[in-house]
């Protein structure tokens, strides 16, 4: 009896049927939720006769045993995460930096380009609704090295 309430309850919250037409819409989620490190600084770009973009990429690990040792697998996932909206697009531009640990939330987008050898290619990008800095870059040994060689 109360799944059969629930099942009800939560068909009217996700379905709307509009007058005259006689059609139905559903509600429907896409939704990501990111939490890693950026993988380099940010760049903003803008076509021709469109709004700027910022986009930037960050890498999410997971991490599993493996065997009778129990040795830790890692693998890395890259992202591209593209940021349109204005104010979030500049803050985004011109705060985050290459090792930052950033949160990201957003929606999945699937598209197609033309690389510069004519051939079409697919992408899926992350659309930033929100990005949160969480803490300073993490200097990379080659980048302390490099610093040390300019002195």
């Amino acid at each position: 009896m109360l799944r059969n309430v629930s099942a009800q309850i939560l068909r009217q919250l996700v379905r709307h049927k509009t007058t005259g037409t006689g059609m139905t819409l559903e509600k429907s989620l896409n939704k990501v939720q990111l939490l890693g490190r950026v993988g380099q600084d940010p760049v903003m770009r803008q076509l021709e006769g469109r709004n700027p973009v910022t986009v930037f990429s960050i890498a999410t690990n997971e991490m599993w045993r493996t065997g009778e040792g129990r040795e830790i697998t890692q693998k890395t996932t890259w992202h591209r995460i593209s940021v349109f909206k204005p104010g979030l697009r500049d803050v985004a531009y011109q705060y985050v930096k290459k090792g930052s640990r950033v949160y990201v939330e957003g929606k999945l987008d699937y598209g197609e380009y033309t690389d510069k050898n004519n051939v079409r290619r697919q992408a899926t990008t992350i659309i930033a609704d929100t990005v949160l800095f969480l803490n300073e870059p993490y200097r990379y040994p080659q980048d302390e090295q490099d610093n040390q060689d300019e002195e």
